[in-house]
């Protein structure tokens, strides 16, 4: 789930549907019903939207461990990516850009790809 107003959430999930060669992933709004009802049940305030939520294998992530779950799932050479989630105060840092997502404009992204439109949920 991804904030579809944000730049950089929007940006990240292009990211993922172009280098998610396997197609494991589906993206759904966070603004949607289906967006806003995944938030209530893994006990996120839906109008907050304070993070990306990334369910892998089962397992829902959010903040930096849904980023670090993402690469991991995408592969070599992203999966390095994932020690990310282990760097000094990373959720601090997700959360200071989280806060400041909008600063960069709300809908300033082009619109989805045809691979990110196909593979979107609700």
């Amino acid at each position: 789930m991804f904030d579809g107003d944000c730049i950089f959430c929007s940006a990240f999930a292009r990211f993922m549907s172009r280098f998610d060669r396997a197609g494991r992933f589906r993206f759904v709004v966070a603004q949607s019903a289906t967006g806003r009802a995944l938030y209530v049940a893994h006990g996120l305030d839906p109008d907050a939207l304070q993070t990306n939520i990334v369910i892998a294998d089962g397992v829902a992530h959010v903040k930096m461990d849904a980023f670090a779950a993402a690469m991991r799932a995408i592969g070599w050479p992203w999966r390095v990516l994932a020690v990310a989630r282990f760097l000094p105060f990373a959720d601090w840092i997700y959360d200071r850009i989280a806060a400041n997502r909008y600063v960069f404009g709300k809908r300033a992204c082009p619109l989805p790809s045809a691979a990110l439109r196909n593979r979107l949920i609700g």
